[in-house]
């Protein structure tokens, strides 16, 4: 009864041990990957409507259609995929990377070809309705589009027409045309070419200021759809016969992300950068339907061949899968996020914070790579993130970003997240650029943050401001690191480094010598040596004590170089930013190189080491973490209960334990080795588990774990009736463990995401078994959706698959309006009432 209750609640685990897609298309010496890359161009469909193939900033990523499973993800280290395309027999797939296309084979995913194309990044890809032609284009510095055989890649035509770049490229259904977008003399156009001849047939001008033009033609092709990308919120279908507009489909409010005609030609669906999808009549140009599922800019819409389903893509890391007949949502492919631009692991190693271009503060599972929570505050791109030093706290800074309709927006707060509940604890407001740094003292008192011009030490408990070290644009303070033994702190930048005194906040005498403008400063994990490093590629180490320093000649590249200390602080690594894809690796006893991995084809802007020394993590252009084995760490021996061999016995453990419940035969998760996976091997691994450090409250936020199944564990060990060290120790880790789960007060949490449109999720906590209703109000106190929950028991209900869920829609499914309204919970006695807010 466990077994099906625990598998039922954990659907992604149960091939744990062989289909794990953070495994996949590793560089060499990585071990996971957090993140599958941002979507970087439009998805397609395999002609057998069976696949969806993703392009984004790491390889392609194929798609099962009917269950959303991950299949495959088509890499050859060329990183950022721009246009991909299948053939019409369904046999070979195509994608663009900066200035090649490759060729994979469907069935077996292996690189059949790769082609050198253009002098410049190809801007997109296509496939005659044949299959004998590949059609590539360039962008600026080559604005030629050029056809080449599909099966030996041997360049066919060339043409030229174009004064500048050609974004769009598209073919007729019957492969005798082919359409261009793109400029001429910074004035958008369409061309029409004769595929057979290279002749240029007609040129549609707009008149207007030059943008990303795409081109689409309708099933029959008498009509050719033309969008501008994130400069204009119009929509023209222009007669290709005549080379007359016949309508202007004016809607949206930002710019169009990708238009898709339905495949018989009715209709027209547009993504859009307000975050919508609109839905229109071809033959009268009319508006029909919007509808509204993303959190972000709508990137890509396609119809599968056979009609049945419509896919949109997002830059909010989700691909929605739409029943193309009714435009039901089908499911959500996720896990796509936007570009990570820093990460923090926790106290204990076992927990990633990530902040992203898409707004978002993410924690991950190190062990799976799972996205264990979200935190939504931001109006614009996160740009820092830290750990507190007792876990229980994050701190993210703001950046400068876009806003729903393509616009520039600033957000340059810092907000103090709680880890369980993820609420907003206290937002601090003192800068008015980026904050690009943050970090938290020794003892967790003060938090610091940077910004272009002022570095800024808070009080984490008032939230005031204690210090402001700079302020001036032109010469500022730089960024602030505490020193291990929390007495002193450097600021780094401009200035080169500056030692102060915590205590006195005075500066201390500034070594002299290092020949560095811009400076970047780490301490080592025992505080004696500062790895400084800057505009050149050497890194100085600086003795603290006496101020002499010895140079390390690195031989990366890029305009800095960034570092990081091995936790034993006898190996420092060492990236070039940008523009370097290698880790170097130096012995600090004497000065040598040791070693090298190569990201490729992600460049390095963070490197950080594990708390327990043996991870190395990097995140770049790719918008994912790396985790590398660091290849000077000491293995420890493998314990018998590891299952997942991450090198530590904990809750992740019990987790795979849990899913593999009832198989018999040779496994992993057979701890006793009887044979079969069951309550006995799950109660070795809890046994195993060191008490005092395996159950930090990060636990909490795990979809994995919950309280009916721990203590269902429980009385199914009891059941057993062993008195034995192992059994006992195993039910009395179980029991703390519940603990965790049990809160001692039923409370009613700030639903997530908020402002939200159209779906949130409303978290609470029972304290005692109770029947749950939840009941939402419009601002008027009209009730407009009763929730009934049902009879549940004691935990925490605050991830989305535990957490209470509306669609924004009252109780006739009709989709409510913009606007404030209340939701209250009822448990028992209990009865509380928080804000909420659509926005539309």
């Amino acid at each position: 009864m466990i077994a099906t209750l625990f598998i039922i609640s954990l659907p992604f685990l149960s091939n744990a041990f062989s289909q794990d897609y953070t495994l996949w298309g590793l560089p060499d010496g990585a071990k996971k990957r957090i993140g599958k890359g941002y979507i970087t161009g439009n998805i397609v469909f395999s002609p057998d409507s069976s696949h969806l193939a993703v392009p984004s900033s790491i390889g392609i990523w194929i798609y099962n259609i009917r269950t959303g499973e991950e299949l495959n993800l088509l890499t050859n280290n060329m990183g950022f995929i721009g246009s991909i395309a299948y053939s019409p027999d369904n046999k070979t797939l195509v994608g663009s990377s900066a200035s090649e296309f490759y060729l994979w084979d469907v069935d077996s995913g292996k690189l059949k070809l790769t082609i050198s194309a253009h002098t410049d990044d190809i801007s997109d890809l296509t496939i005659s309705p044949d299959g004998k032609l590949i059609a590539t284009c360039g962008n600026y510095k080559d604005e030629s589009i050029k056809l080449w055989d599909s099966v030996t890649g041997r360049l066919i035509n060339k043409l030229l027409g174009h004064s500048d770049d050609v974004y769009n490229i598209a073919f007729s259904p019957d492969g005798m045309t082919l359409a261009s977008g793109g400029e001429d003399e910074d004035i958008d156009t369409v061309k029409l070419w004769d595929v057979n001849t290279g002749e240029l047939k007609s040129t549609y001008n707009s008149g207007t200021l030059a943008s990303e033009v795409n081109v689409v033609f309708s099933p029959n092709g008498n009509t050719l759809g033309i969008s501008r990308g994130r400069w204009d919120a119009k929509i023209k279908l222009w007669d290709v016969t005549s080379t007359s507009l016949r309508e202007t489909l004016i809607g949206h409010i930002g710019g169009i992300g990708s238009i898709a005609f339905t495949p018989d030609g009715e209709n027209l669906v547009s993504g859009s950068l307000d975050r919508t999808i609109c839905l229109w009549d071809v033959n009268n140009g009319s508006y029909l339907e919007t509808f509204v599922e993303h959190t972000d800019d709508v990137v890509s819409v396609a119809f599968s061949p056979d009609g049945n389903t419509l896919a949109t893509g997002s830059m909010d890391g989700t691909i929605v899968l739409w029943d193309a007949k009714n435009y039901q949502k089908k499911y959500k492919i996720t896990g796509h996020y936007n570009r990570i631009n820093e990460f923090d692991f926790s106290p204990d190693g076992k927990t990633i914070v990530s902040g992203s271009k898409d707004r978002t503060v993410r924690l991950w599972d190190v062990a799976t790579g799972i996205n264990l929570n979200t935190f939504l505050g931001h109006n614009s791109p996160v740009s820092s993130v830290v750990f507190s030093p007792d876990g229980q706290t994050i701190a993210s800074g703001g950046d400068y970003g876009s806003t729903i309709v393509g616009w520039y927006s600033d957000d340059f707060s810092i907000k103090l997240w709680d880890v369980v509940s993820g609420e907003i604890k206290r937002t601090l407001i003192g800068h008015y650029s980026d904050i690009y740094n943050l970090s938290f003292s020794m003892d967790g008192s003060i938090l610091t943050s940077s910004s272009a011009g002022d570095s800024i030490l808070w009080d984490v408990k008032t939230g005031n401001p204690l210090w402001t070290l700079g302020g001036d644009n032109k010469n500022p303070m730089g960024s602030i690191t505490f020193s291990p033994d929390g007495n002193t702190f450097i600021t780094w930048g401009r200035l080169g480094i500056q030692f102060w005194d915590l205590n006195t906040m005075q500066q201390i005498p500034t070594y002299t010598g290092i020949p560095l403008g811009y400076a970047y400063g780490v301490y080592s994990p025992d505080g004696r040596t500062l790895a400084v490093s800057g505009g050149n590629p050497e890194v100085y180490l600086l003795n603290i004590s006496t101020g002499l320093y010895e140079t390390i000649q690195t031989e990366n590249k890029g305009r800095y170089i960034i570092t990081a200390f091995s936790v034993d602080g006898k190996t420092l690594a060492t990236a070039g930013f940008p523009n370097d894809n290698t880790i170097r690796f130096w012995d600090l006893e004497n000065n040598e190189h040791k070693y090298t991995i190569t990201s490729n084809p992600d460049q390095v802007y963070q490197l950080t080491f594990s708390p327990d020394g043996n991870t190395l993590a990097t995140t770049g252009n790719g918008g994912v973490i790396y985790l590398w084995n660091f290849p000077f760490a000491i293995e420890p021996p493998t314990h018998i209960a590891d299952i997942n061999r991450d090198g530590v016995v904990d809750y992740n453990d019990l987790v795979l334990v849990a899913a593999n419940f009832g198989k018999i035969g040779e496994n992993r998760a057979d701890v006793n080795g009887d044979g079969v996976v069951n309550i006995a091997d799950l109660i070795a691994v809890a046994a195993a588990i060191n008490v005092g450090n395996a159950a930090p409250s990060i636990l909490i936020t795990m979809p994995n774990l919950n309280a009916e199944s721990i203590q269902q564990w429980i009385t199914e060990a009891q059941i057993l009736n062993n008195r034995d060290p192992i059994t006992q120790n195993g039910i009395s880790y179980l029991e703390q463990l519940l603990k965790l789960f049990t809160p001692k007060m039923t409370t009613l949490l700030p639903n997530y995401p908020n402002p939200f449109n159209p779906e949130t999720w409303i978290p609470y906590q029972l304290s005692e078994p109770s029947d749950v209703t939840i009941r939402i109000y419009a601002s008027n106190g009209k009730l407009v959706r009763n929730i009934a929950l049902g009879h549940q028991q004691p935990g925490l209900y605050h991830t989305r698959t535990r957490a209470a869920y509306w669609d924004g829609k009252n109780e006739l499914g009709e989709p409510v309006a913009s606007g404030l309204y209340y939701y209250t919970l009822t448990a028992n006695e209990y009865r509380s009432t928080r804000k909420m807010t659509i926005q539309k």
